[in-house]
């Protein structure tokens, strides 16, 4: 009984496969209309955002469709860091980008990552997120970093993420997606002060973000 259980969800899901794929290969591939993420207020929270740009090669290889990346900074001298990178539906709507696998690499030694309940600003929901210390010497960083899809889609797996891109395929001829990053940089004695306040900035982020989601637009 339990063998023939098995073989029928196994065929289930081998005629879903077969009929998604389908589907998915008589759509024509999307393309980015609207970016739109430049559009995110460079005023958030008191801090003012000002924009950096990384090495030409750094963004072959991320091969993004956008990227935001800012410092923003408050009078009394604090300073958060923001880094999105937007895949349309043609390049797959994920990022080869690792936080788990890009600050080792860079000299960062990870001290603490678990996996958090955010509150979006504004609201009483909570997203799913990963926060990570990492330590270099006598620096530390604080990092919040998460999957984002269709917009409003809070995802801190990428296979949490592949999912949602295939369910928006299947159902919506969209599987584009983002990472993001909120991070800050701070001392040994000033970790708890700055954690609140990359993980304040990250919830509104959170809130903002569904609202300057890039535009994608069936080719013609």
């Amino acid at each position: 009984m339990n063998i023939n259980k098995s073989f029928i969800i196994t065929i289930i899901i081998l005629l879903f496969s077969i009929v998604s794929t389908m589907i998915i290969d008589q759509r024509g591939v999307p393309f980015v209309a609207e970016t739109n993420l430049e559009n995110l207020p460079m005023e958030i929270m008191g801090f003012t955002g000002v924009e950096d740009y990384f090495a030409d090669s750094i963004y072959e290889e991320l091969n993004a469709d956008k990227h935001v990346y800012r410092h923003y900074r408050s009078e009394d001298g604090k300073q958060v860091d923001l880094y999105i990178g937007y895949y349309g539906t043609a390049k797959g709507g994920r990022t080869p980008h690792n936080p788990y696998a890009c600050l080792p690499s860079s000299g960062w030694g990870i001290v603490k990552d678990k996996n958090i309940k955010l509150r979006k600003d504004g609201t009483e929901k909570y997203e799913n997120v990963n926060y990570i210390t990492s330590r270099k010497g006598n620096l530390y960083d604080i990092v919040y970093h998460w999957y984002q899809s269709a917009g409003d889609k809070v995802l801190s797996t990428g296979f949490e993420q592949n999912i949602q891109r295939l369910i928006g395929k299947v159902l919506y001829n969209r599987n584009d997606g983002a990472f993001v990053r909120v991070s800050a940089l701070t001392s040994e004695d000033k970790i708890n002060q700055t954690d609140t306040l990359v993980k304040k900035f990250s919830g509104k982020i959170l809130q903002l973000l569904p609202d300057y989601w890039p535009v994608e637009q069936d080719k013609k």
